[in-house]
């Protein structure tokens, strides 16, 4: 048994990273490619859930392994943090862009999935709480079961909506302020903590079973079929509890994306 072989993962995993950092090996950087592949599986079956089928997992898996190569090109392994974690965001964010390029989700899609969300942004601004479906359909003019069908059919577009950059120029996207990160970047910037303190308030103006679900599915990672089964409901009804439950946070989000670009 070599000495390699005799280490720990842990201290391999640091060799690993010497050699690629400092010393440039080629061989090492496709070692930790290998090592790290099994983070673009589990990013991409996350992703894939509740995507269209013309949507192959294949895609997400080439834009994935993209999202990882950038990750070990970038990532500083002397400051401490977890690769894992500043990987799965690079992943995603590669993913993401991959399906945004591609155009998957119908321009009537949009339509639906911006009146919905302009509907929840004036009415929680003006009745200062969480609005009923009932409140919704009234304000858009149609029936209950028409708002039900509709948050259906933009459900596909709740996955990648909180993976959107908060500010076009940035790489900074709602779902990383959802993330407790134990080690905050030295960047942190006021803005940043007041974009979250309002992420946060939005957040309690979900109802109960909306917060459950995201709780479940960001922070626990539990597919939308698990959660069905904790919560005891069909996987279609999570569906739409996650789809609402995104629609109210990007309303509320929008309306302090300009107080943001003010204080740019």
């Amino acid at each position: 048994m070599t000495l390699m072989e005799q280490q720990t993962p842990q201290i391999l995993h640091m060799e690993l990273w010497r050699q690629w950092k400092e010393e440039g090996r080629v061989e090492a950087k496709k070692e930790l490619i290998e090592l790290f592949l099994p983070l673009v599986e589990f990013v991409s079956n996350r992703l894939a859930i509740g995507l269209p089928k013309n949507v192959s997992k294949e895609d997400l898996g080439s834009h994935g392994i993209m999202g990882l190569i950038d990750a070990i090109e970038k990532f500083d392994y002397l400051r401490g943090l977890q690769f894992e974690t500043y990987a799965s965001w690079r992943i995603r964010g590669a993913i993401i862009d991959g399906l945004r390029q591609g155009d998957w989700v119908p321009r009537s899609v949009r339509e639906k999935a911006k009146r919905v969300e302009d509907a929840y942004q004036k009415l929680e601004q003006q009745h200062l709480r969480s609005v009923t479906d009932d409140e919704i359909s009234a304000y858009l003019d149609i029936s209950l079961n028409e708002f039900h069908q509709m948050v259906q059919d933009i459900a596909v577009t709740a996955i990648c909506s909180i993976d959107d950059p908060i500010r076009e120029e940035d790489s900074e996207t709602r779902l990383s302020l959802l993330v407790d990160e134990k080690a905050k970047n030295p960047e942190y910037t006021v803005n940043e903590v007041f974009l979250k303190e309002m992420l946060a308030k939005s957040i309690e103006r979900l109802t109960e079973k909306e917060k459950t679900v995201i709780s479940l599915f960001y922070f626990e990672d539990l597919t939308l079929s698990e959660i069905a089964e904790v919560m005891s409901l069909s996987p279609s009804r999570i569906s739409q509890l996650h789809s609402k439950a995104i629609l109210r946070l990007r309303g509320s989000l929008s309306r302090f994306k300009g107080q943001l670009m003010q204080n740019q």
